[in-house]
């Protein structure tokens, strides 16, 4: 049996992968989303087995609030739902590493 913040980490993985599901939903979203993360759109496969994307792009959500509430109300749930989860993939935020 999984413990309760195991099982809220799965969640909050779930909303990340939704949020960038969404994002990606969007040519100028997705665009927005690469040009300020700085991976372009074959490495995103790859970036997000870095840890802390996941949390990255719930923080990139976050930041804007106009992209924030419109994803909440598509997936029909309260834009603090984003935080909660951010929080509980730890919090910090992903930066790519640059050779």
């Amino acid at each position: 049996m999984k413990g309760r913040s195991a099982q809220a980490r799965e969640a909050a993985e779930a909303l990340a992968v939704q949020a960038l599901s969404y994002i990606a939903q969007d040519g100028e979203r997705l665009g927005r989303f690469l040009s300020l993360t700085g991976i372009g759109p074959a490495e995103i496969r790859s970036a997000a087995r870095e840890p802390g994307f996941l949390a990255g792009v719930l923080e990139y959500l976050a930041g804007d609030e106009r992209l924030l509430t419109e994803f909440a109300k598509d997936a029909g749930f309260e834009p603090a739902t984003v935080e909660a989860a951010r929080l509980a993939l730890g919090g910090s935020s992903w930066e790519r590493e640059i050779p």
